[in-house]
């Protein structure tokens, strides 16, 4: 499966906004937002081009999938799930993207990011209403429960990343239980429930050319 290899540091910066993708490193004066606040590359610095509205639309897709780890092919399925659903067709992709396991994992704080989340569910640590899944990918619904299976509560990664998430919250729309080392989704997030700064109608935009 393919995968993004080089610096996770570099699309925030190409960005220009934290997307969060290194988890604890993203809160720190070691963020590279913090440091070197322009787009990488030699000439990054010197870079002041005017954009068009289709590199406009552009950069908010790739925010939007840079922030989910979601690549082209796979995000464009999820645009057209949520063409075909009902309600408002932006407002349905952020919502279909929360609901992937690596994100609600992450919302729920056992992983201190979305890539560290994938990983962990991949290898099986995880169980959704008691039944394990190793999918990152496996849309959740309201009432659902996740919960770290015994044998990984042992895991330095997940007890350090509940320790963080005490200070980093979880949304309110899901329930999280550390003791328990469980989380359960509540109900599935609205549009104003999602604080993130992307302007998803330019994304539909793009894809609606």
């Amino acid at each position: 499966m393919a995968r993004y290899r080089t610096s996770v540091c570099r699309l925030c910066r190409r960005e220009g906004m934290k997307l969060f993708l290194k988890g604890e490193r993203c809160y720190t004066d070691k963020c590279a937002i913090e440091r070197r606040n322009y787009p990488p590359g030699e000439h990054g610095q010197r870079r002041r081009v005017k954009l068009s509205e289709y590199s406009i639309q552009l950069r908010e897709k790739q925010k939007l999938k840079r922030t989910y780890g979601v690549l082209e092919r796979q995000f464009r399925n999820y645009f057209e799930m949520a063409e075909r659903g009902r309600g408002i067709t932006g407002e349905s992709l952020l919502v279909l993207l929360e609901r992937r396991l690596d994100n609600m994992v992450y919302r729920m704080g056992f992983t201190s990011s979305r890539t560290e989340a994938r990983q962990l569910v991949r290898h099986g640590h995880f169980a959704v209403n008691g039944r394990k899944v190793n999918v990152p990918s496996y849309l959740l619904r309201g009432g659902d429960t996740v919960s770290v299976r015994e044998k990984s509560r042992s895991l330095a990664r997940i007890q350090e990343s509940l320790e963080l998430a005490r200070r980093r919250g979880v949304p309110e729309w899901l329930d999280a239980d550390p003791a328990a080392w469980t989380g359960t989704v509540r109900a599935l997030p609205k549009r104003t429930d999602l604080t993130m700064p992307i302007n998803e109608k330019l994304v539909v935009e793009l894809y609606s050319k």
